[in-house]
């Protein structure tokens, strides 16, 4: 290598490449904490974690997610394609067969279900969900979704932070780190997992990445018993007793702290301290839904066995909402694999598989949207439904009633805060293949969501 490739600094020789990729990573280094300094800057006097302003005029104050795990068919749901039933059994000439996540293309199947119109709009919905049927005047149908990846994880990931790897912050934390909340005594950002377990990738879909700790997603218990583990007080221990503990404690944490200055991550952790102590009042209230009229539980499902608990989420989803949670994320669907599977992964068998997680989610679903609706709250709660990806207009394999993975074209819809009512935007192409005008990536999704937001 000659010298004028070579940069010494003091005793230690670098290639120019060395350098330039050193300098480059330092640069990026500095850039990035520019950026999260005049955040915080612009954020001074204001107590960590609180209500902040957005960059103009918001159409929503608040986000609630319905994230279905596992990949629902869009041509089995929302996607109404006569032309699968005129195709029916035939190849996919030209489509390119090989998309599928197990890349094993049988014959074009029609669609398992019967579609008709619905409401004022005219919008088709199949018979798999006949009480979100009954709002589709309410919502927007984006019939143009593109998903980078087929495999659940990766896909999963894009859906919920904008990004197929992991370590990048997740919907809920930007809307945490640039909003804050409304309530100090609640998180702002909540996460209710499917009671029957956590979907593929599990509590990444709801992390932090590289912002603070204090941002990720809390999630709740949701299989019955306390929201929150371990934050009662122990039994039998005397309330004064209690008190001097805490405050020994937080004595040896203004010493730290004291001891410490710019500790971002034990700041962050005294912080998560703090709403804890707080949420021993607040957690019990929220998740008290004995507290409902009857008229609501009945609307949401809540004792039916099909719901499997997931009603029970809707509702709690609500109430913290209008307790000033900044972004609710409610998952139905749990981990892959398995038989019977507890997703929308309908590869066996679409029918069988959607008609159990439909009756799982239709129902407290709908019930969301009416009840916000009908509280006045929908007017700036910005309604999410989303899956990863869809699913394929041919078989898995020839024989099969099953599909396979389908990023190429699926559906997502939106309700609420300046939103559109009653309209589509978008659209597959005949068979539900291929995106066929105004395409929609996955962060076009996420920019329209922030920009309902103010950011």
């Amino acid at each position: 290598m000659s010298n004028n490739n070579l940069l010494a600094f003091g005793s230690a020789p670098f290639s120019r490449r060395h350098f330039l990729w050193n300098s480059g990573g330092g640069l990026g280094a500095i850039a990035l904490a520019w950026l999260l300094q005049r955040d915080q800057a612009s954020a001074a006097g204001s107590a960590p974690g609180s209500a902040r302003a957005p960059h103009f005029p918001p159409k929503a104050k608040r986000v609630v997610q319905i994230f279905c795990a596992g990949g629902v068919s869009h041509i089995d749901a929302f996607d109404y394609k006569p032309e699968l039933a005129r195709m029916h059994g035939k190849t996919l000439e030209g489509k390119g067969e090989n998309l599928g996540f197990f890349g094993q293309p049988g014959k074009i199947m029609k669609s398992v279900y019967d579609f008709r119109q619905h409401g004022k709009s005219g919008a088709w919905m199949s018979s798999l969900l006949p009480h979100l049927a009954g709002c589709v005047d309410d919502v927007c149908f984006i019939k143009s979704m593109f998903a980078k990846s087929n495999n659940h994880t990766p896909a999963a990931f894009q859906m919920n932070s904008g990004f197929t790897l992991n370590g990048f912050p997740s919907m809920g934390a930007w809307l945490s780190y640039g909003l804050g909340t409304e309530n100090e005594n609640l998180p702002a950002f909540v996460v209710l997992p499917d009671p029957r377990s956590l979907p593929a990738g599990g509590s990444i879909n709801w992390t932090s990445g590289f912002l603070p700790a204090n941002h990720q997603g809390v999630a709740f218990q949701t299989k019955g018993g306390a929201p929150i583990p371990d934050l009662d007080t122990p039994a039998g221990l005397a309330p004064g007793a209690r008190a001097a503990d805490m405050e020994l404690l937080a004595a040896m944490n203004r010493g730290f702290a004291a001891a410490h200055p710019g500790d971002d991550a034990f700041a962050a952790r005294l912080r998560s301290y703090e709403l804890a102590a707080r949420m021993q009042v607040s957690i019990p209230e929220v998740a008290n839904l004995e507290a409902e009229p009857e008229s609501i539980k009945r609307l949401y499902g809540l004792g039916e066995p099909a719901n499997k608990g997931f009603a029970r989420n809707c509702l709690m989803a609500r109430r913290l909402l209008e307790r000033g949670v900044r972004f609710v994320q409610v998952i139905n669907g749990g981990i892959f694999g398995g038989n019977p599977r507890i997703n929308w992964d309908g590869h066996e068998n679409v029918k069988e598989n959607h008609d159990t997680q439909a009756a799982t989610m239709d129902k407290p679903v709908a019930a969301l949207i009416q009840d916000l609706k009908q509280r006045g709250m929908l007017e700036d709660t910005l309604f999410i439904w989303s899956t990863e990806f869809g699913r394929s207009p041919a078989t898995q394999g020839v024989g099969s009633p099953g599909r396979d993975h389908h990023p190429t074209a699926f559906t997502c819809f939106l309700a609420g805060a300046g939103v559109k009512k009653g309209i589509s935007y978008g659209a597959s192409d005949e068979i539900g293949y291929f995106v066929g005008e105004n395409k929609v990536i996955i962060p076009d999704f996420h920019a329209t969501i922030l920009h309902l937001l103010g950011l």
